[in-house]
């Protein structure tokens, strides 16, 4: 493997961008399961009450959140024959398909609380296991190109793939496996194929991305020198790679959106069900939309950062995205939305959602590219490419503040006393108008603290250029 400059920024050509990005259609699947359907899974369908499912959620996140710093360190100090990343890649193809068919397919007769281990169990596992292959797959993008605008077209096209992948099992889920006939969101085998397919989704997805990227593990950086293993060191040089200040204002940015995402993709389907009142037919059809939003996406954020640089580009579009996500609820609360069960407010959430997401997948693109620029930044400093341990931490965060995110939704839920085992248009309006009023100014809130630190980013087109270059003639300091 070369020890050089990464390649050129046209050496990527687009069949590396499809097999790089094809592989976060793993994460999609898992996503999608863990963020919308999993606690409206073992809270209504298998009756553990929704405090339990959320702490059981948070635990997983948690545990699976300090894996990852770990599993970027020892991805970026990896020697073997197939590079850094390629040995996690492979590795963990099998137990994430294992443990994901697990999780949605219980044993029969457990009790609440041998289902609750049960559950925290296996969480844990799934999570932990595709750890091992999404932080080493998506820290190649650094290591492919070191060209400022390639690194976002590539980071497109891994957003694109994840959100499909999470998108196609939504739609699977509403419109094939959750009919509204059957019982809904309360029809259990419906959750059980849920599992079936997304496992075998999962396993396709791991394997395609790592054998079409592994033709290019000769080309990738080379890993330091071995040395033996000192726990003292590793965390000092965790430490020391960490305390770059442009990596720790897009954690900490990362920290309040990652508890916002928790709390509203959570409360996400309670919202759809019993607040509009949507059939599940109707649920799998906002999410259609989703599919473009995805495309457009993958088109707008390279063309704005191209244009503004990703900073600019990553304010304006977040900015924008940040006042769309609560404005629905907020204007059904001040009674200036159509009624429930009409047509203009079935399309009125339609064109707020296809927007919204939209501008979410082009600000995550960016800022992920954002973190990718800080690579170089970091190994003048350092004299260590930290990939791994960059993209893991901004994941730590995600995960760890998500869990907290998705617990607080559950104790939302518990405060405006929200009945277990809820039938759609059973529920009193003024407890649903309780969750619009606590769910609004705490998402804005979130929100408006994201902002203000992704403002404090400040690596531009121009220093980044200026730090490949004088790696390139000089090395690290």
């Amino acid at each position: 493997m070369s020890s050089t400059a990464s390649p050129a920024g046209s050496a990527v050509t687009l069949s590396t961008k499809l097999y790089y990005g094809f592989g976060s259609v793993a994460y999609g699947v898992k996503d999608n399961g863990f963020s919308y359907m999993l606690l409206i899974y073992y809270n209504q369908v298998l009756g553990l009450p929704a405090s339990w499912v959320g702490a059981g959620l948070m635990i997983a996140l948690i545990f699976d959140a300090f894996s990852d710093p770990l599993v970027g360190y020892f991805s970026d100090n990896l020697h073997a024959k197939w590079g850094r990343r390629h040995p996690f890649m492979y590795a963990a193809a099998v137990p994430t398909t294992v443990a994901f068919y697990l999780l949605w397919n219980p044993p029969d007769g457990l009790s609440p609380p041998e289902l609750f281990f049960y559950f925290v169990t296996v969480a844990i596992a799934v999570r932990t296991f595709l750890t091992f292959y999404e932080i080493p797959s998506t820290s190649l993008v650094a290591e492919l190109t070191d060209n400022y605008d390639v690194r976002t077209s590539m980071l497109s096209f891994r957003y694109f793939f994840g959100w499909w992948g999470g998108l196609g099992m939504a739609v699977l889920a509403y419109f094939f496996l959750l009919p509204q006939a059957k019982g809904g969101i309360l029809y259990g085998p419906g959750y059980e194929t849920y599992g079936a397919i997304g496992s075998c989704i999962i396993f396709a997805a791991i394997l395609i991305s790592a054998l079409g990227t592994h033709r290019h593990i000769p080309t990738l950086k080379a890993p330091p020198a071995k040395r033996p293993f000192a726990m003292r060191r590793t965390l000092e040089e965790l430490k020391e790679t960490l305390a770059n200040r442009s990596f720790l204002v897009l954690f900490v940015s990362a920290l309040f959106t990652a508890m916002a995402a928790g709390v509203s993709t959570s409360l996400n389907i309670y919202f759809n069900s019993f607040f509009w009142e949507l059939t599940t037919e109707q649920m799998g059809t906002l999410n259609l939309p989703f599919f473009l939003s995805a495309g457009a996406a993958l088109v707008l954020a390279p063309r704005v950062s191209i244009r503004l640089g990703k900073k600019h580009a990553a304010l304006i579009i977040a900015g924008l995205a940040f006042f769309a996500a609560p404005l629905p609820i907020l204007l059904r609360l001040l009674d200036l939305l159509p009624a429930n069960g009409t047509d203009a407010l079935f399309y009125t959430l339609f064109a707020f959602g296809t927007v919204e997401v939209t501008l979410i997948i082009a600000a995550s693109i960016l800022i992920s590219s954002m973190v990718a620029d800080v690579v170089e930044e970091s190994e003048l400093v350092t004299g260590r490419r930290s990939e791994g341990v960059f993209f893991a931490a901004r994941s730590f965060a995600q995960k760890a503040v998500h869990g907290i995110g998705t617990f607080s939704a559950t104790i939302i839920l518990t405060l405006v006393d929200f009945p277990s085992g809820a039938k759609p248009g059973q529920v009193a309006p003024g407890v649903l108008q309780d969750l619009g009023l606590v769910y609004v100014p705490i998402i804005m809130i979130l929100y408006v603290a994201a902002f203000g630190f992704l403002t404090g980013y400040r690596i531009s087109r121009e220093s980044h250029q200026d730090h490949v270059q004088r790696l390139t003639h000089d090395g690290p300091n």
